[in-house]
């Protein structure tokens, strides 16, 4: 009961905004009687979701994979290539100019290049997502890595701890809540990418139902895919979230 409870206060504060958010959308529509093809009600978005033929499932299993995919990939190859960075002073200097250039890349205009090699399906919608969210892990690992209490390396150096041992015992430690704190950003940022990657050519997925209903003006569809993607996005940051309750609890909400 008392953790029932504390959930309950914890959230909600945001129950009520979107409470408050679909009720005002809600009187816009009815009261200056704006068009469905225009600005769907919640309650059509609603319909849209339970009475439209569109197979929603298979749909949303596309795009999920592609998210999931995209979250993972950027994840090991972020961490991989920030702890790279740490450990080495050469590796930084070799590897950060290159990441900063592939990261202002614009995706929008590399987005059908990566189709263009890879193809359509899974694979560069998956890509497009890691693209898009693995540098923020990058910089958050290697600072993660290297900003350590002077007197923790200090220890190390007396009991004469190697390099690897003091990365193990202290340095990764250190980078849990800089690491985790950027796969929450990341786990936004492949849905871009996966919705992205559907935006510019797919058959399948969330995106291609947003491309193809906007075409036949169909906006109640549209807006049910978008708030699909939203509940995928929503569930892969509080999975984050969670792992970051386990992994580093003294670095969420001042280890409460």
């Amino acid at each position: 009961m008392n953790w029932s409870l504390k959930m309950g206060k914890r959230y909600m504060p945001t129950v009520l905004i979107f409470a408050f958010l679909l009720l005002a959308w809600q009187l816009v529509v009815s009261v200056f009687g704006v068009r469905e093809y225009i600005l769907p009600s919640p309650a059509s978005v609603l319909n849209a979701i339970t009475n439209s033929e569109i197979p929603w499932g298979s749909h949303m299993l596309v795009t999920a994979t592609e998210v999931v995919g995209g979250f993972l990939l950027a994840a090991v190859v972020g961490v991989l290539l920030g702890t790279a960075i740490a450990w080495s002073d050469t590796a930084a200097r070799a590897l950060m100019p290159f990441l900063v250039f592939v990261n202002t890349l614009p995706k929008v205009a590399i987005a059908p290049l990566i189709l263009l090699w890879f193809g359509y399906g899974l694979v560069p919608n998956l890509l497009i997502g890691a693209l898009i969210g693995f540098f923020s892990v990058v910089i958050n690992t290697a600072a993660g890595l290297s900003q350590i209490d002077q007197d923790m390396l200090d220890l190390g150096r007396v009991f004469n701890a190697p390099k690897w041992r003091v990365f193990v015992k202290i340095r990764i430690p250190n980078a849990y809540p800089y690491i985790l704190s950027a796969l929450k950003i990341t786990a936004t940022s492949a849905v871009v990418g996966a919705i992205l990657g559907e935006f510019v050519a797919s058959q399948a997925g969330l995106g291609y139902v947003i491309i193809t209903s906007q075409s036949t003006m169909n906006t109640p569809v549209a807006f049910a895919a978008i708030a699909f993607v939203s509940i995928i996005g929503l569930s892969l940051f509080g999975i984050v979230s969670l792992l970051a309750r386990v992994l580093a609890p003294w670095a969420v909400d001042g280890g409460r």
